[in-house]
Formats: C-alpha cells, sequence, structure tokens
C-alpha cells in the first residue's frame, strides 16, 4: 500500500498539473492523469541529494591494519547521472577517482565511492560543482579523527550534456572536468600513469 502523501508531495503535483496546462497540455486525458503524482515520487528519488539524511556513510580503515601498508594508487570507475542547474536537462557520462593513501591515512571502502558520486550527483549541478563535491566528500572522509591528507588525490568526469545536445546548439560532445591534487598534480609520472588509465575516451 502506497504511503500518505505530504504536503510538499501535494504542492508539487499542483505546480506539475498547472505546468502541463501551461504548455498546452490536458492533464485530465487518459495518458497525463497520473504523471503529476509519478513526478513528485520521482523527484524524491533523483534530488536526494538534497536530503542530508540520504547522503552515505563512508567506510574507512586505518592503512595497515590488515598487515599491510598500502601507498600506491587506487582507481574507481563508474557512471554518473546528474542535471543541470541551468535547464534541469540531463547530464551523464562517467568519471575515474583515484588516491594514493597515506602510510598512516585512511584507506576507503571501494563501494562507498559510487555512493559518494550518486549522492553528490542527486540535485542540480553543474559539472565543475560536481567534481569537487565528489572530491571534497571522499576527502573529508579519509581525513576522518585527524587522520593524514592523502597522498594524491584526482578525479577526470567526461559528461554529455542534453541542455546542449536536445536544445539550443543541438551539438553531440563530451565534457571533461578534472580535480586533481597532491602526486597527481606535482609529480608528471603520476599523473601521466593515471591519464593512461582514463585513456582517451570519445564516447560516453
Amino acid at each position: 500500500m502506497e504511503k500518505e502523501r505530504s504536503e510538499k508531495d501535494l504542492v508539487i503535483e499542483k505546480l506539475v498539473r498547472q505546468l502541463l496546462i501551461e504548455i498546452g497540455e490536458d492533464p485530465d486525458r487518459e495518458g497525463l492523469k497520473g504523471t503529476p503524482h509519478r513526478i513528485s515520487k520521482m523527484f524524491k528519488e533523483i534530488y536526494r541529494g538534497y536530503d542530508q539524511t540520504k547522503a552515505p556513510k563512508i567506510t574507512t580503515f586505518p592503512n595497515g591494519t590488515d598487515g599491510i601498508t598500502y601507498d600506491n594508487m587506487v582507481i574507481d570507475q563508474g557512471d554518473f547521472y546528474s542535471q543541470c542547474e541551468h535547464h534541469m536537462k540531463d547530464f551523464f557520462g562517467k568519471y575515474w577517482f583515484a588516491y594514493i593513501p597515506a602510510p598512516e591515512g585512511r584507506i576507503l571502502g571501494i563501494s562507498k565511492i559510487g555512493r559518494v558520486v550518486d549522492y553528490c550527483s542527486a540535485k542540480l549541478q553543474v559539472q565543475e560543482r560536481l567534481s569537487h563535491d565528489i572530491v571534497a566528500m571522499l576527502k573529508e572522509a579519509l581525513m576522518k579523527d585527524g587522520a593524514p591528507e592523502p597522498l594524491g588525490i584526482a578525479l577526470v568526469m567526461k559528461g554529455r550534456h542534453m541542455c546542449k545536445e536536445s536544445r539550443g546548439a543541438r551539438k553531440k560532445g563530451i565534457m571533461t572536468t578534472t580535480v586533481i591534487e597532491g602526486a597527481f598534480r606535482d609529480d608528471p609520472i603520476v599523473r601521466e600513469e593515471f591519464m593512461h588509465q582514463v585513456g582517451n575516451v570519445t564516447e560516453v
């Protein structure tokens, strides 16, 4: 049985209904009868990044607790999906996150990286800010309880933007943003190793 709708749900449904009328639609026609309610439910999911109670718990472990002190590069790659704050159109693509743990620092639970990407993406964003939000959240977790800063941290995001592809310029293309810190910024060999993993991606 579906939960009773909150006051916020009803407000969103009323606004969506009015929007349908303003663009020339009939919200009472068969195909649209449930659309305001469906959109209200969808907003809870795709904009969950505004709800701090849904922020992921980022598990970290002290480096060396399993008998191995790891101070080489750790890389995670995956997909992301968000919405542009300028036109509320989708943008989506791939990310590559890497860090080098400090010997006396902490290690990330690998599944938590994707959860942080999803949470930071679940609000109206621009790709530049999204990149910084992800790195800031993961870096804060790595420095929990006074742990030292990782030796390096890097993020590359490559995204397609529907505000460019489906309106306005109507041109397909990939936007790339980067956040590079520590050894990834200062050491060309480290940076080259990471960028080699990213590769020459021309489709996302």
